[in-house]
């Protein structure tokens, strides 16, 4: 009797649908390097949630660079801001959103394959914890302010796939 509760139990658990980030959108995405002769840029968007369930950014990856990762800033005891990994990943709550902004979150391109030319186009994968994968073109800026976050006029909702 108790292996048979034990089992339907089971059943049960892997016949629930899988937690998917579905509610995503990436908006006002751009990506920079600081010159031509770069061998790191960065990647800055508004990840908007608008499901029911929060979603958590884990990594991305793109054919532009050898390593892709998640990055922010923090101050040191001197006062220093410094660059570091974010292994955990950034969180997009429900019904809200997570900024990449300079200075702050932000993806970090490592070890660049092609140069960050103003107009072209970055092909990157973004992995969510909940097993979702999203492919987005990120338009190369090189032109605008850091402070552009101030005005969020328009956006661009970019679809996705799951793999």
């Amino acid at each position: 009797m108790k292996r048979t509760i034990f089992l339907a139990a089971c059943a049960a658990i892997f016949a629930l649908p899988a937690v998917a980030c579905d509610g995503i959108h990436v908006e006002d995405p751009y990506a920079r390097a600081s010159t031509a002769m770069s061998q790191s840029g960065a990647a800055f968007m508004r990840l908007v949630n608008h499901g029911d369930a929060e979603c958590r950014l884990i990594g991305a990856q793109s054919d532009a660079a050898q390593r892709v990762e998640l990055h922010t800033h923090i101050e040191d005891d001197a006062g220093v801001m410094r660059m570091i990994e974010v292994t955990e990943g950034f969180v997009i709550p429900a019904h809200g959103e997570h900024a990449l902004d300079r200075g702050g979150d932000h993806l970090m391109f490592l070890g660049l394959n092609q140069t960050f030319d103003h107009g072209d186009d970055l092909q990157v994968t973004l992995r969510f914890e909940e097993g979702d994968d999203m492919q987005i073109i990120i338009p190369v800026d090189l032109e605008r302010a850091p402070d552009h976050g101030a005005s969020h006029g328009h956006s661009h909702d970019h679809s996705h796939s799951h793999d």
